[in-house]
């Protein structure tokens, strides 16, 4: 059964996305990706770096993937910067 195990990083705090990370481990997910665009980038940083360096044990990144979204905005299309991050289970 393959369950996706994502975070979409968006405005809220930075410890509401921590704590989705962190529980999708404890349910027992190998791999958690987060994912962010634009402003929100810096915020699904922070969610990895906290979450790996006090709350979980025997995880580490695995990959870090940079690209960039083009959205359809009022004025036209615009680019957005995008970020995923993920984290897995050390074997």
């Amino acid at each position: 059964m393959l369950k996706d195990n994502t975070v979409f990083v968006g405005n809220k705090p930075v410890m509401n996305y921590v704590l989705a990370v962190v529980t999708q481990f404890n349910n027992g997910a190998d791999e958690v990706a987060i994912k962010a665009r634009g402003k929100a980038i810096s915020r699904a940083v922070d969610t990895a770096e906290i979450a790996l360096n006090r709350f979980l044990d025997n995880i580490a990144k695995k990959e870090i993937v940079t690209s960039t979204e083009v959205i359809d905005t009022d004025s036209g299309k615009t680019n957005v910067s995008s970020i995923e991050i993920i984290l897995t289970q050390k074997k």
